[in-house]
């Protein structure tokens, strides 16, 4: 099974396949160097990044995220307001500090390459590592990022073995299918949260599930915070300016009777939330995958909804949300995928909102029946989302994106819980139906940034009224993202 804290991760932005999986590679790049006992004699590191994670690497922080990962780096505990300068002198030096043991000469512009137009075949999102001594090859390895921070290696994806192996013990209640699910709680009198509690059990202690879980809340809450108390401009070169400080600035000097005369004022609070999360992640700050960082924002929005306006908030609640929404995010990182490389934005914005979605309505009362119905409302209706990020940045749409589906999860909520948990559709056709759509999209459509938004917001030709000659993209021109104009000139 895969564990709740494999599925929830404290990390850093703007992306978990993009971002937070490549550090994750490059570290455990770096384990099977010091395995082999050739650590010491590196001098020379060449990293190729393919396919969708070239295409959009810059933007999505991907080049940042292998350089810090071969200097021994990993997503918890990296000091995020330490790594501009550490890349910084990277560039400016031509040295790397291997694993924080010993130097070699390393230019990302001749060491680090971006092929966006090669694909490689076990998953979109892929990079290849190779380490010399002189000009012996000393070690290589492809590793494969395939959503929220997961990370195979070339030997697992030949295998295809099972993409975690953190709960090492059996656990008591195993689990791929939302049926299979619903079976267990109905024979052992239990809820979702129970049972992935349980089998969380069996691997950890009571202690370590409570501490695991109120760590993750604290770090969501904490970005919320943050994000609410930031602003200027997000990295990357579109000039989008932070807005969650300004509306929060807003809200909190609203008069709260004045303010709850309006029914839906609820909603810019969530819609708040969850922008203040995504802009964090936008500018690199730490974040809980959810299930990845893309969709970070949806589950602490619709989290902090409960804890602030519903009567019946505990932390115990909290605890449960997080299970039962894990429950949920198993069963489709199981049968379907949480990569926007893979199968589009549904299998994140809309696998956060069916997650959210469950959540809410356990700690609302609802039965397992109704969790599961709501989770198959918050997924069906993101069926078919594309993941279109501007210059691939995880700003444009993904930001908004996430205020979106919170709403839609808290909507999804109420109507489970106003019903008996039947529905026509059930989770797992939905799931199924999601894996589906994303095989037939079109892989323009899946986080390259090579159609949709992405090519028709910075299409200079359609806004000047195709006056506009396609080489002045002087805009384009100021984003760090790889291949931007050469994607616009082939798509």
């Amino acid at each position: 099974m895969i564990s709740i804290f494999d599925l929830f991760k404290i990390g850093i932005g703007p992306s978990s396949s993009h971002t937070v999986g490549p550090m994750k590679a490059a570290d455990l790049f770096i384990a099977e160097l010091r395995a082999a006992g050739v650590l010491a004699q590196v001098t020379r590191i060449e990293a190729v990044l393919y396919g969708s994670l070239g295409a959009t690497g810059r933007g999505h922080g991907s080049d940042v995220a292998v350089m810090l990962g071969l200097m021994g780096e990993i997503p918890e505990t990296t000091e995020v307001k330490t790594i501009g300068q550490k890349i910084a002198d990277i560039y400016a030096k031509h040295e790397l500090h291997v694993a924080g043991q010993h130097s070699i000469a390393f230019d990302p512009n001749r060491d680090l390459l971006l092929n966006g137009m090669e694909a490689l075949p076990y998953h979109p999102n892929a990079l290849t590592l190779a380490a010399w001594d002189g000009e012996t090859l000393l070690h290589h390895n492809t590793y494969y990022s395939i959503g929220g921070g997961f990370v195979m290696t070339e030997q697992e994806a030949r295998a295809d073995a099972p993409v975690i192996d953190s709960m090492a013990k059996p656990v008591p209640y195993p689990f791929r299918t939302a049926k299979q699910l619903l079976e267990l709680c109905q024979t052992q009198g239990m809820s979702m949260a129970d049972i992935v509690r349980a089998n969380e059990r069996a691997n950890l202690s009571d202690t370590a599930i409570h501490d695991g879980l109120m760590a993750i809340w604290d770090v969501m809450q904490g970005c919320v915070n943050d994000g609410c108390h930031n602003d200027g401009i997000l990295p990357g070169g579109l000039n989008v300016q932070r807005r969650a400080k300004a509306i929060y600035q807003q809200l909190s000097a609203a008069d709260s009777r004045k303010a709850f005369n309006d029914a839906l004022a609820v909603m810019d609070w969530v819609n708040l939330y969850a922008l203040a999360v995504n802009e964090e992640n936008a500018s690199g700050g730490r974040v809980v995958t959810a299930p990845t960082n893309g969709a970070a924002g949806v589950i602490p929005a619709v989290m902090h909804y409960y804890r602030d306006f519903c009567p019946n908030y505990s932390v115990q609640g909290i605890e449960d949300f997080l299970l039962t929404a894990a429950a949920i995010g198993i069963i489709i990182k199981e049968n379907a995928s949480i990569s926007g490389a893979e199968v589009g934005c549904q299998g994140e914005v809309g696998s956060a909102c069916a997650m959210a979605a469950a959540g809410l309505t356990h700690v609302l009362g609802g039965t397992p029946a109704q969790c599961a119905n709501a989770a198959e409302i918050g997924i069906e209706h993101h069926l078919g989302m594309t993941c279109d990020p501007i210059a691939g940045l995880v700003q444009v749409p993904c930001i908004e994106r996430n205020a979106m589906a919170a709403i839609k999860a808290i909507n999804a909520s109420r109507l489970a819980l106003k019903g008996n948990g039947q529905h026509v559709v059930s989770l797992d056709k939905a799931i199924k139906t999601m894996k589906d759509t994303g095989l037939d999209m079109m892989a323009k459509y899946k986080e390259t940034a090579m159609g949709g938004l992405a090519i028709n917001v910075l299409d200079p030709v359609i806004d000047a009224g195709l006056d506009t000659p396609l080489g002045e993209l002087v805009e384009i021109e100021k984003i760090p993202t790889v291949d931007v104009t050469v994607n616009y000139s082939q798509c």
